[in-house]
Protein backbone atom coordinates (compact mmCIF):
# COMPACT_ATOMS: atom_id res chain seq x y z
CA UNK A 1 0.00 0.00 0.00
CA UNK A 2 2.91 2.36 0.69
CA UNK A 3 4.49 1.61 -2.54
CA UNK A 4 0.96 2.16 -4.63
CA UNK A 5 0.59 5.35 -2.85
CA UNK A 6 4.45 6.78 -3.76
CA UNK A 7 4.70 10.17 -4.92
CA UNK A 8 0.74 11.37 -3.80
CA UNK A 9 1.75 14.53 -2.67
CA UNK A 10 3.70 15.47 -5.79
CA UNK A 11 0.86 14.35 -8.02
CA UNK A 12 -1.89 17.14 -5.50
CA UNK A 13 -1.33 20.58 -7.00
CA UNK A 14 -2.27 19.37 -10.92
CA UNK A 15 -4.75 17.39 -9.22
CA UNK A 16 -6.57 20.39 -7.68
CA UNK A 17 -5.47 22.41 -10.55
CA UNK A 18 -7.76 20.12 -12.54
CA UNK A 19 -10.97 19.94 -9.92
CA UNK A 20 -10.63 23.66 -9.86
CA UNK A 21 -11.08 23.17 -13.94
CA UNK A 22 -14.18 20.88 -13.48
CA UNK A 23 -15.61 22.54 -11.28
CA UNK A 24 -15.68 26.84 -13.16
CA UNK A 25 -16.88 24.39 -16.82
CA UNK A 26 -19.58 21.67 -15.47
CA UNK A 27 -21.38 20.10 -18.24
CA UNK A 28 -24.84 18.30 -17.75
CA UNK A 29 -25.62 14.71 -18.51
CA UNK A 30 -24.05 13.50 -21.76
CA UNK A 31 -22.90 17.18 -22.31
CA UNK A 32 -19.68 15.72 -20.86
CA UNK A 33 -17.25 16.63 -24.24
CA UNK A 34 -14.89 18.95 -22.41
CA UNK A 35 -14.61 16.95 -19.01
CA UNK A 36 -13.96 13.57 -21.07
CA UNK A 37 -11.63 15.39 -23.31
CA UNK A 38 -9.57 16.60 -19.75
CA UNK A 39 -9.80 12.91 -18.75
CA UNK A 40 -8.26 11.27 -22.01
CA UNK A 41 -5.74 14.10 -22.11
CA UNK A 42 -4.69 13.37 -18.73
CA UNK A 43 -4.94 9.28 -18.38
CA UNK A 44 -2.70 9.37 -22.16
CA UNK A 45 0.12 11.74 -20.45
CA UNK A 46 0.47 8.57 -17.44
CA UNK A 47 1.57 6.68 -20.21
CA UNK A 48 0.25 2.87 -20.30
CA UNK A 49 -3.40 3.18 -20.28
CA UNK A 50 -5.91 1.86 -23.53
CA UNK A 51 -7.84 4.77 -23.80
CA UNK A 52 -11.76 4.56 -25.36
CA UNK A 53 -13.63 8.07 -25.22
CA UNK A 54 -17.40 8.10 -26.58
CA UNK A 55 -18.66 5.00 -24.44
CA UNK A 56 -22.16 5.48 -23.81
CA UNK A 57 -22.21 8.40 -25.49
CA UNK A 58 -19.58 10.43 -23.66
CA UNK A 59 -18.13 8.08 -21.09
CA UNK A 60 -14.35 7.08 -20.53
CA UNK A 61 -12.88 3.90 -20.44
CA UNK A 62 -9.57 3.41 -19.84
CA UNK A 63 -7.63 0.13 -19.46
CA UNK A 64 -3.98 -0.50 -17.75
CA UNK A 65 -2.78 -3.81 -18.06
CA UNK A 66 -0.01 -4.80 -15.86
CA UNK A 67 0.43 -8.62 -16.09
CA UNK A 68 -1.29 -11.34 -15.43
CA UNK A 69 -3.73 -11.41 -12.19
CA UNK A 70 -7.40 -9.75 -11.75
CA UNK A 71 -9.29 -7.41 -13.05
CA UNK A 72 -10.48 -3.73 -10.99
CA UNK A 73 -12.94 -1.56 -11.98
CA UNK A 74 -13.18 2.26 -10.59
CA UNK A 75 -15.97 4.49 -11.26
CA UNK A 76 -16.59 7.86 -11.34
CA UNK A 77 -19.43 10.08 -12.46
CA UNK A 78 -18.67 13.11 -14.53
CA UNK A 79 -21.90 14.65 -15.32
CA UNK A 80 -23.30 18.30 -13.16
CA UNK A 81 -26.57 19.42 -12.25
CA UNK A 82 -29.15 22.59 -13.34
CA UNK A 83 -28.36 24.87 -10.59
CA UNK A 84 -26.99 28.65 -9.97
CA UNK A 85 -23.80 28.04 -7.52
CA UNK A 86 -23.90 30.41 -4.65
CA UNK A 87 -20.42 29.65 -3.21
CA UNK A 88 -18.45 32.69 -3.70
CA UNK A 89 -15.51 30.74 -4.68
CA UNK A 90 -12.61 32.33 -6.79
CA UNK A 91 -13.22 29.32 -9.54
CA UNK A 92 -17.25 29.30 -9.39
CA UNK A 93 -19.34 27.93 -12.42
CA UNK A 94 -20.74 30.76 -14.62
CA UNK A 95 -21.36 28.43 -17.03
CA UNK A 96 -25.19 27.62 -18.69
CA UNK A 97 -26.60 24.52 -21.02
CA UNK A 98 -29.53 23.87 -22.73
CA UNK A 99 -31.21 21.41 -20.54
CA UNK A 100 -33.34 18.37 -22.47
CA UNK A 101 -36.08 20.44 -22.56
CA UNK A 102 -34.66 22.97 -25.01
CA UNK A 103 -34.28 25.56 -21.46
CA UNK A 104 -31.73 27.61 -20.72
CA UNK A 105 -30.38 26.29 -17.29
CA UNK A 106 -27.35 27.42 -14.75
CA UNK A 107 -24.94 24.40 -14.64
CA UNK A 108 -22.92 23.59 -11.23
CA UNK A 109 -21.36 20.89 -10.22
CA UNK A 110 -23.19 21.10 -6.87
CA UNK A 111 -22.64 16.86 -6.49
CA UNK A 112 -19.05 16.04 -6.38
CA UNK A 113 -18.77 14.65 -9.40
CA UNK A 114 -15.82 17.31 -10.58
CA UNK A 115 -13.83 15.88 -7.20
CA UNK A 116 -14.76 12.39 -8.18
CA UNK A 117 -13.40 13.02 -11.30
CA UNK A 118 -10.26 14.35 -10.42
CA UNK A 119 -9.86 11.55 -7.57
CA UNK A 120 -10.06 8.63 -10.28
CA UNK A 121 -7.77 10.65 -12.42
CA UNK A 122 -5.24 10.71 -9.51
CA UNK A 123 -5.63 6.67 -8.37
CA UNK A 124 -5.31 6.18 -12.00
CA UNK A 125 -1.77 7.80 -11.60
CA UNK A 126 -0.37 6.00 -8.92
CA UNK A 127 -1.22 2.49 -10.79
CA UNK A 128 0.22 4.07 -13.58
CA UNK A 129 3.57 4.93 -11.92
CA UNK A 130 3.95 2.57 -9.49
CA UNK A 131 3.13 -0.77 -11.25
CA UNK A 132 6.23 -2.17 -8.95
CA UNK A 133 3.14 -2.68 -6.44
CA UNK A 134 0.82 -4.50 -8.15
CA UNK A 135 -0.19 -6.91 -10.79
CA UNK A 136 -3.46 -7.43 -12.70
CA UNK A 137 -6.14 -4.79 -15.32
CA UNK A 138 -7.30 -2.05 -13.87
CA UNK A 139 -10.12 -0.99 -15.81
CA UNK A 140 -11.09 3.09 -14.96
CA UNK A 141 -14.32 4.30 -15.50
CA UNK A 142 -15.90 8.06 -16.27
CA UNK A 143 -19.31 8.04 -16.37
CA UNK A 144 -21.70 10.51 -17.51
CA UNK A 145 -25.12 11.45 -16.79
CA UNK A 146 -25.67 9.76 -13.77
CA UNK A 147 -27.76 12.44 -12.78
CA UNK A 148 -30.01 11.39 -15.67
CA UNK A 149 -30.54 7.94 -14.45
CA UNK A 150 -29.85 6.83 -17.66
CA UNK A 151 -25.48 7.15 -17.56
CA UNK A 152 -24.91 3.98 -16.67
CA UNK A 153 -27.39 1.77 -18.26
CA UNK A 154 -25.94 3.98 -22.21
CA UNK A 155 -22.42 2.52 -21.24
CA UNK A 156 -23.54 -1.03 -19.99
CA UNK A 157 -25.77 -1.27 -23.60
CA UNK A 158 -22.39 0.13 -25.20
CA UNK A 159 -20.83 -2.75 -24.12
CA UNK A 160 -18.92 -1.82 -20.84
CA UNK A 161 -18.26 -5.49 -20.61
CA UNK A 162 -18.00 -6.96 -23.88
CA UNK A 163 -15.26 -4.39 -25.41
CA UNK A 164 -13.33 -3.95 -22.12
CA UNK A 165 -11.70 -6.83 -19.50
CA UNK A 166 -14.76 -8.17 -17.60
CA UNK A 167 -14.24 -7.07 -13.77
CA UNK A 168 -13.75 -9.38 -10.71
CA UNK A 169 -15.16 -5.65 -8.38
CA UNK A 170 -16.56 -2.87 -9.53
CA UNK A 171 -15.73 -0.18 -6.78
CA UNK A 172 -17.40 3.47 -6.58
CA UNK A 173 -17.60 5.89 -3.77
CA UNK A 174 -19.23 9.61 -3.20
CA UNK A 175 -18.01 12.72 -1.53
CA UNK A 176 -20.98 14.08 0.71
CA UNK A 177 -21.45 16.55 3.49
CA UNK A 178 -19.23 14.85 6.52
CA UNK A 179 -16.04 16.44 7.81
CA UNK A 180 -13.15 15.35 5.19
CA UNK A 181 -11.20 12.32 6.67
CA UNK A 182 -14.42 10.69 7.58
CA UNK A 183 -14.62 7.24 5.46
CA UNK A 184 -18.57 5.66 5.63
CA UNK A 185 -19.95 2.39 4.12
CA UNK A 186 -21.52 -0.43 5.29
CA UNK A 187 -22.40 -4.32 3.59
CA UNK A 188 -25.69 -4.49 2.19
CA UNK A 189 -28.55 -2.26 1.07
CA UNK A 190 -26.29 1.17 1.32
CA UNK A 191 -28.57 3.05 -0.79
CA UNK A 192 -32.15 2.63 -2.08
CA UNK A 193 -34.24 2.34 -4.60
CA UNK A 194 -35.18 5.03 -6.87
CA UNK A 195 -37.78 6.17 -9.27
CA UNK A 196 -38.71 9.09 -11.23
CA UNK A 197 -42.55 9.41 -12.72
CA UNK A 198 -44.07 12.09 -14.25
CA UNK A 199 -48.05 12.63 -13.90
CA UNK A 200 -49.71 14.56 -16.47
CA UNK A 201 -53.65 16.04 -15.34
CA UNK A 202 -55.97 16.71 -17.91
CA UNK A 203 -58.36 19.68 -17.42
CA UNK A 204 -60.58 22.14 -19.14
CA UNK A 205 -59.07 25.47 -19.76
CA UNK A 206 -60.55 28.91 -19.71
CA UNK A 207 -60.84 32.55 -18.84
CA UNK A 208 -59.77 33.00 -15.05
CA UNK A 209 -63.05 35.08 -14.32
CA UNK A 210 -65.13 32.01 -14.78
CA UNK A 211 -63.88 29.15 -13.62
CA UNK A 212 -67.14 27.34 -13.47
CA UNK A 213 -66.90 27.03 -16.78
CA UNK A 214 -63.53 25.31 -16.54
CA UNK A 215 -61.84 22.15 -15.05
CA UNK A 216 -58.74 23.60 -13.26
CA UNK A 217 -55.92 20.98 -13.41
CA UNK A 218 -54.00 23.47 -11.08
CA UNK A 219 -56.24 23.26 -8.57
CA UNK A 220 -56.29 19.11 -9.35
CA UNK A 221 -52.31 19.29 -9.07
CA UNK A 222 -52.07 21.53 -5.26
CA UNK A 223 -54.74 18.90 -4.24
CA UNK A 224 -52.90 15.95 -5.37
CA UNK A 225 -49.02 17.06 -4.12
CA UNK A 226 -50.66 17.42 -0.55
CA UNK A 227 -52.15 13.88 -0.87
CA UNK A 228 -49.42 12.55 -1.33
CA UNK A 229 -47.22 13.21 1.62
CA UNK A 230 -49.48 11.20 3.01
CA UNK A 231 -48.41 7.97 1.58
CA UNK A 232 -45.39 7.61 3.51
CA UNK A 233 -47.07 9.17 6.76
CA UNK A 234 -50.46 7.19 6.76
CA UNK A 235 -49.50 3.96 4.18
CA UNK A 236 -45.91 2.93 4.90
CA UNK A 237 -44.36 1.57 8.65
CA UNK A 238 -42.60 4.24 10.52
CA UNK A 239 -39.81 1.69 10.21
CA UNK A 240 -39.44 1.88 6.68
CA UNK A 241 -37.29 4.39 4.83
CA UNK A 242 -39.14 6.58 2.00
CA UNK A 243 -39.57 9.33 0.62
CA UNK A 244 -41.78 11.06 -1.91
CA UNK A 245 -41.10 14.15 -3.57
CA UNK A 246 -42.75 16.14 -5.93
CA UNK A 247 -39.69 18.08 -7.50
CA UNK A 248 -41.39 19.68 -10.43
CA UNK A 249 -45.06 21.23 -10.71
CA UNK A 250 -45.55 23.01 -14.22
CA UNK A 251 -49.55 24.79 -15.48
CA UNK A 252 -50.14 27.55 -17.50
CA UNK A 253 -48.14 30.59 -19.07
CA UNK A 254 -50.17 33.50 -17.63
CA UNK A 255 -52.11 34.08 -14.29
CA UNK A 256 -55.56 34.87 -16.10
CA UNK A 257 -55.58 32.28 -18.21
CA UNK A 258 -57.11 28.44 -16.50
CA UNK A 259 -55.00 25.89 -18.40
CA UNK A 260 -55.79 22.78 -19.99
CA UNK A 261 -52.94 20.49 -18.19
CA UNK A 262 -50.53 20.73 -15.87
CA UNK A 263 -48.11 17.97 -14.65
CA UNK A 264 -46.20 16.49 -11.70
CA UNK A 265 -42.49 15.50 -11.39
CA UNK A 266 -42.64 12.92 -8.23
CA UNK A 267 -39.37 11.58 -7.03
CA UNK A 268 -39.91 8.23 -4.79
CA UNK A 269 -37.30 6.12 -3.17
CA UNK A 270 -37.76 3.25 -1.32
CA UNK A 271 -34.95 0.47 0.10
CA UNK A 272 -37.56 -2.75 -0.48
CA UNK A 273 -39.31 -4.18 -3.73
CA UNK A 274 -42.45 -5.26 -1.61
CA UNK A 275 -42.47 -1.40 -0.53
CA UNK A 276 -41.62 0.13 -3.65
CA UNK A 277 -44.32 -1.38 -5.34
CA UNK A 278 -46.82 -0.54 -2.90
CA UNK A 279 -45.74 2.82 -3.01
CA UNK A 280 -45.87 3.58 -6.95
CA UNK A 281 -49.36 1.70 -6.66
CA UNK A 282 -50.54 4.33 -4.22
CA UNK A 283 -49.47 7.11 -6.20
CA UNK A 284 -51.28 5.97 -9.16
CA UNK A 285 -54.36 5.47 -7.30
CA UNK A 286 -54.13 8.86 -5.77
CA UNK A 287 -53.47 10.60 -9.26
CA UNK A 288 -56.25 8.75 -10.77
CA UNK A 289 -59.00 9.77 -7.58
CA UNK A 290 -57.82 13.51 -7.98
CA UNK A 291 -58.96 13.57 -11.03
CA UNK A 292 -61.93 11.35 -11.00
CA UNK A 293 -63.03 14.22 -7.33
CA UNK A 294 -62.33 17.07 -10.37
CA UNK A 295 -63.99 15.60 -13.19
CA UNK A 296 -61.28 15.66 -15.09
CA UNK A 297 -61.20 15.58 -18.73
CA UNK A 298 -59.38 12.17 -19.00
CA UNK A 299 -57.17 10.33 -16.89
CA UNK A 300 -53.92 11.21 -15.73
CA UNK A 301 -51.03 9.97 -17.64
CA UNK A 302 -48.64 8.41 -15.65
CA UNK A 303 -45.48 8.08 -16.79
CA UNK A 304 -41.97 6.02 -15.71
CA UNK A 305 -39.31 8.58 -16.50
CA UNK A 306 -36.84 5.89 -15.14
CA UNK A 307 -35.98 3.03 -12.38
CA UNK A 308 -32.81 2.78 -10.50
CA UNK A 309 -32.14 -0.30 -8.30
CA UNK A 310 -31.22 -0.62 -5.05
CA UNK A 311 -27.12 -0.08 -4.62
CA UNK A 312 -26.18 -3.09 -2.92
CA UNK A 313 -22.86 -4.14 -1.19
CA UNK A 314 -21.21 -7.35 -1.27
CA UNK A 315 -21.25 -8.34 2.09
CA UNK A 316 -17.43 -9.95 2.08
CA UNK A 317 -16.15 -7.64 -0.47
CA UNK A 318 -17.58 -4.69 1.84
CA UNK A 319 -15.34 -5.41 4.77
CA UNK A 320 -12.28 -6.56 2.47
CA UNK A 321 -12.81 -3.31 1.37
CA UNK A 322 -13.34 -1.12 4.80
CA UNK A 323 -10.14 -3.27 6.41
CA UNK A 324 -8.05 -1.79 3.60
CA UNK A 325 -9.61 1.74 4.86
CA UNK A 326 -8.86 1.24 8.52
CA UNK A 327 -5.15 -0.11 7.54
CA UNK A 328 -4.58 2.97 5.44
CA UNK A 329 -6.82 6.05 7.15
CA UNK A 330 -6.95 3.99 11.02
CA UNK A 331 -10.18 2.59 12.85
CA UNK A 332 -11.33 5.83 13.94
CA UNK A 333 -11.48 7.14 10.32
CA UNK A 334 -14.05 4.25 9.20
CA UNK A 335 -17.32 3.91 10.02
CA UNK A 336 -20.68 1.52 9.45
CA UNK A 337 -23.19 3.80 8.25
CA UNK A 338 -27.19 3.12 8.01
CA UNK A 339 -29.05 2.88 4.70
CA UNK A 340 -29.25 5.75 2.90
CA UNK A 341 -32.66 7.15 1.00
CA UNK A 342 -30.31 8.85 -1.67
CA UNK A 343 -29.82 6.86 -4.70
CA UNK A 344 -27.25 5.98 -7.46
CA UNK A 345 -27.21 3.98 -10.90
CA UNK A 346 -23.66 2.51 -9.71
CA UNK A 347 -25.88 -0.76 -9.00
CA UNK A 348 -26.51 -1.36 -12.63
CA UNK A 349 -22.94 -1.76 -13.24
CA UNK A 350 -22.46 -4.55 -10.68
CA UNK A 351 -26.02 -6.24 -11.83
CA UNK A 352 -25.09 -6.26 -15.39
CA UNK A 353 -21.73 -7.97 -14.32
CA UNK A 354 -22.58 -9.78 -12.28
CA UNK A 355 -19.63 -9.61 -9.59
CA UNK A 356 -19.57 -8.26 -6.20
CA UNK A 357 -19.58 -4.43 -5.86
CA UNK A 358 -18.49 -2.08 -3.35
CA UNK A 359 -19.55 1.53 -2.98
CA UNK A 360 -18.62 4.27 0.51
CA UNK A 361 -19.18 7.99 1.03
CA UNK A 362 -16.15 10.34 2.33
CA UNK A 363 -16.67 13.24 4.00
CA UNK A 364 -15.55 16.46 2.18
CA UNK A 365 -16.56 19.63 4.60
CA UNK A 366 -14.15 21.28 6.46
CA UNK A 367 -13.50 19.18 9.98
CA UNK A 368 -13.69 22.62 12.19
CA UNK A 369 -16.61 23.77 10.21
CA UNK A 370 -18.17 20.49 10.96
CA UNK A 371 -17.35 20.14 14.43
CA UNK A 372 -18.55 23.92 15.27
CA UNK A 373 -22.03 22.97 13.59
CA UNK A 374 -21.90 19.81 15.33
CA UNK A 375 -21.51 21.28 18.83
CA UNK A 376 -23.99 24.53 18.14
CA UNK A 377 -26.60 21.55 16.82
CA UNK A 378 -26.74 23.16 13.50
CA UNK A 379 -25.50 20.31 11.06
CA UNK A 380 -28.70 21.13 9.35
CA UNK A 381 -27.50 24.36 8.32
CA UNK A 382 -24.24 23.10 6.15
CA UNK A 383 -24.29 22.58 2.90
CA UNK A 384 -25.23 19.60 1.66
CA UNK A 385 -25.19 17.97 -2.02
CA UNK A 386 -27.18 19.21 -4.61
CA UNK A 387 -27.11 22.80 -3.11
CA UNK A 388 -26.16 26.08 -4.48
CA UNK A 389 -23.37 26.31 -1.68
CA UNK A 390 -21.97 23.03 -1.60
CA UNK A 391 -18.24 22.79 -1.99
CA UNK A 392 -15.49 20.35 -0.92
CA UNK A 393 -12.58 21.18 0.44
CA UNK A 394 -10.76 20.58 -2.74
CA UNK A 395 -7.02 19.58 -1.05
CA UNK A 396 -7.89 17.38 1.67
CA UNK A 397 -11.35 16.00 0.27
CA UNK A 398 -9.31 15.20 -2.76
CA UNK A 399 -6.34 13.89 -1.33
CA UNK A 400 -8.72 11.21 0.55
CA UNK A 401 -10.66 10.43 -2.49
CA UNK A 402 -7.55 9.59 -4.35
CA UNK A 403 -6.43 7.58 -1.75
CA UNK A 404 -10.02 5.48 -1.00
CA UNK A 405 -9.73 4.49 -4.41
CA UNK A 406 -6.58 3.47 -4.69
CA UNK A 407 -6.46 1.39 -1.22
CA UNK A 408 -10.14 -0.03 -1.92
CA UNK A 409 -8.68 -1.45 -5.51
CA UNK A 410 -5.11 -2.95 -4.46
CA UNK A 411 -6.33 -5.78 -1.79
CA UNK A 412 -8.28 -6.93 -5.52
CA UNK A 413 -5.26 -6.82 -7.76
CA UNK A 414 -2.34 -9.33 -7.46
CA UNK A 415 0.23 -8.82 -5.50
CA UNK A 416 3.76 -8.09 -7.48
CA UNK A 417 6.00 -10.94 -8.77
CA UNK A 418 9.19 -10.78 -6.54
CA UNK A 419 8.11 -6.79 -5.92
CA UNK A 420 8.07 -5.72 -9.36
CA UNK A 421 6.23 -5.85 -12.40
CA UNK A 422 7.47 -8.09 -15.45
CA UNK A 423 7.78 -5.38 -18.22
CA UNK A 424 7.42 -7.94 -20.36
CA UNK A 425 3.88 -9.00 -19.53
CA UNK A 426 2.11 -5.44 -18.68
CA UNK A 427 3.57 -1.91 -18.13
CA UNK A 428 3.95 1.35 -20.23
CA UNK A 429 2.77 0.38 -24.01
CA UNK A 430 0.76 -3.01 -23.03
Amino acid sequence: MTALLEGLDSLMPALEADYRELHTHPELAFQEKRTAALVAERLAAQGGWEITTGVGRTGVVAVLRNGEGPVAMLRADMDALPVKEATGLPYASTETATDESGAEVPVMHACGHDLHVAALIGSCALFARNREAWRGTVVAVFQPGEESGYGAREMVEDGLFERFPRPDVILGSHVGPGPAGLIATLPGVVMGATDSITVKLFGRGGHGSKPEAAVDPVVMAASLVLRLQTVVSREIAAQEPVVVTVGKLHAGTTAAVIPDTAELGINVRTSSAPVREKVLAAVERLARAESAAAGATADPEITSVYHLPMTVNDTAAAERVADAHREHFGDGAVMTMGPTTASEDFGLLAAAAQVPSVYWFYGGLDPQAFGEAFAAGKLDELPQNHSSTFAPVAGPALSIGVRTMATAALPWLAPAADGAADAGEGGEGA
